[in-house]
């Protein structure tokens, strides 16, 4: 019996079943007098009591949500209908294309269930393409995919698929100004370039890359994405491809592509595999076409708990206690990307409770966190750091978050507010915790409004980890531990390890990354210290002799742990001046 779906769409279960003639409606009313002392879901007790099947519970689970229920035993999907999706992609979301018009653009695919609407709102955005959906028996949709889609394709192979198409090289050849917009465009919805750029995102995602590069250069255009801190190249594709990539990157982040000679930042927001992806779209016009990053932003991934950023449980109850303090000035200090943000995030979410009100100034704002009111600063309405800060305090806040200390306007208005009985956590680039003092001093901030009002330092760095599933111990050269500043009598028989390198771990012998610290809490000589403009060697010997754990003496404990290597200690911190 053939029902349209939409007469079906919203209907109680019951309902459905009986528009389908898969049940009688007295069968119904029984399943509902037994519903009354069982809290089992319907369809389960009409299934037990032998009077549907899953198969029919799955048809009216689909005419519910308005949506045809398909039969895919006998069907055998064409070469051109199997070709409109990248394997990976096919994988990732579980669903099979059954039908594909390339004119009107229109693809219909086959899901395992109603309820997967995600899948349909992301590949509509990923695919530019009119998506219809359509709900099958799961294992029929797993035999189709094993069936077509055994083989995942590579990105190598996309690539040389486009290489020789002759459109993309009449586009390629031109110069920048004078592409045709139409062109343009047509290129970016090409089902080619689209299948390429699913599969660069997926790969990423898979092999959990935070950065994506797209970069165009006088001969070739590159792909590399960033995992755990170190660039690897994909497969480059030819170089007049460049715009066409480009255009569908604008395309799916809402940008203008006809605009090619200012910078452009958007955003493209996923869910593969389940899991919500935020992409940080930023388009810069460089020599030789536009270069594209795409930061990834998993937000399913990040570690937002105190006791999981890494933190020794020393240091843990010592930044606990600086982060509880009433009022005064937390910095947390690093390079870019040395995990600042989640470390100060993560000390947030500690302290979001209903009692306190907590105000963040972010440039940009990464994580929305529920309970937290976040300002994004935006200087192209002079909406900066400074300003933020002056209207937080007339919001009543107990603790403030300003992304950076840039300049000594902000550090003033920072200062003031922590004199005022508030708690004010930030960042600052620098080497490493003492020399945070001379930053600003530098940037004109008096001594006696420091020593009034820090109250503690924490620089950090990410060192990547060993891989668990090719980790191996090793006897280190002399050489490796004079880099350190070690002896092999220094080691005193403790075990080193090492990554060989595995599929795991794509070959480099690390997996994952970790957080090394280093924590300076003010003392009283040490604010003396500031006032007299002591140097930073000086701050930092002060530090060492009364407990600080330098940021070197911090990876030398991961090493000697079997967490990290002496190559990894060696490349992020500075070693120790004597």
């Amino acid at each position: 019996m053939t029902v349209d779906p939409a007469e079906l769409k919203g209907r109680k279960l019951g309902r459905v079943l009986t528009k389908l003639g898969r049940v009688t409606r007295e069968r119904v009313h029984e399943a509902l007098a037994i519903q009354k002392t069982r809290k089992v879901p319907i369809g389960q007790l009409l299934v037990e009591l032998g009077y549907c099947t899953h198969r029919d519970i799955q048809e009216a689970l689909a005419g519910q949500a308005g949506m045809a229920y398909v039969d895919l035993t006998k069907m055998t999907v064409p070469d051109e209908v199997r070709d409109s999706i990248a394997a990976e992609t096919v994988q990732a979301y579980q669903v099979v294309p059954i039908e594909y018009n390339p004119r009107s653009k229109r693809l219909k695919i086959a899901m395992k269930s109603a309820d997967n609407f995600r899948a349909v709102d992301d590949l509509r955005l990923l695919m530019g393409f009119n998506v219809d959906a359509v709900v099958a028996d799961p294992a029929d949709v797993d035999a189709l995919i094993k069936k077509h889609y055994a083989k995942q394709e590579a990105v190598a192979d996309v690539v040389s698929a486009l290489a020789s198409d002759e459109k993309f090289k009449a586009l390629g050849a031109r110069s920048g100004a004078s592409i045709d917009l139409d062109e343009l465009k047509e290129a970016s919805e090409d089902n080619k370039v689209v299948k390429l750029l699913n599969l660069v995102l997926l790969q990423a995602i898979k092999d959990r890359a935070s950065d994506i590069h797209f970069e165009p250069f006088e001969r070739e255009f590159k792909m590399r994405y960033r995992i755990d801190g170190v660039l690897y190249e994909m497969v480059p594709p030819p170089k007049h491809l460049g715009p066409a990539i480009t255009s569908r990157i604008k395309v799916m982040a809402n940008l203008d592509i006809a605009e090619r000679r200012l910078p452009q930042d958007g955003r493209i927001e996923l869910t593969v595999g389940g899991t919500p992806i935020d992409l940080r779209v930023s388009v810069l016009p460089t020599m030789h076409g536009e270069s594209v990053v795409m930061r990834v932003l998993d937000r399913s991934n990040v570690q937002l708990a105190l006791d999981r950023v890494g933190l020794r449980p020393d240091d843990y109850e010592l930044f606990s206690r600086l982060i509880n303090k009433p009022n005064g000035i937390v910095i947390v200090t690093g390079p870019t990307g040395s995990g600042k943000t989640t470390t100060l995030y993560a000390a947030l979410q500690s302290l979001n409770d209903i009692e306190t009100k907590i105000l963040t100034a972010e440039d940009p704002v990464e994580y929305d966190i529920d309970g937290l009111c976040q300002c994004q600063v935006n200087a192209d309405v002079e909406l900066t750091f400074a300003r933020c800060l002056r209207s937080f305090l007339r919001q009543d806040p107990d603790i403030i978050l300003v992304g950076e200390i840039r300049d000594l306007e902000t550090g003033i208005i920072a200062i003031q507010a922590a004199l005022t009985g508030h708690l004010v956590l930030s960042t600052l680039h620098t080497n490493d915790a003492p020399s945070s003092i001379l930053r600003l001093l530098d940037l004109g901030v008096e001594p006696f409004l420091l020593t009034a009002t820090i109250e503690g330092i924490v620089a950090q760095r990410l060192v990547r980890t060993i891989c668990p599933k090719c980790k191996e111990q090793y006897e280190p050269r002399e050489e490796e531990l004079m880099e350190l500043g070690l002896l092999p009598e220094d080691i005193g028989g403790r075990k080193l390890f090492r990554g060989k390198g595995c599929d795991n771990c794509l070959g480099s012998g690390y997996r994952g990354r970790m957080a090394i610290f280093e924590i300076m809490a003010m003392s009283d000589e040490l604010r003396d210290m500031v006032m007299k403009r002591a140097s930073t060697n000086v701050i930092r010997d002060h530090a060492r002799r009364y407990g600080m754990r330098t940021l070197r003496e911090s990876g030398l404990l991961a090493i000697y742990e079997g967490q990290t290597t002496i190559d990894e200690v060696v490349r992020e911190t500075i070693a120790e001046e004597s």
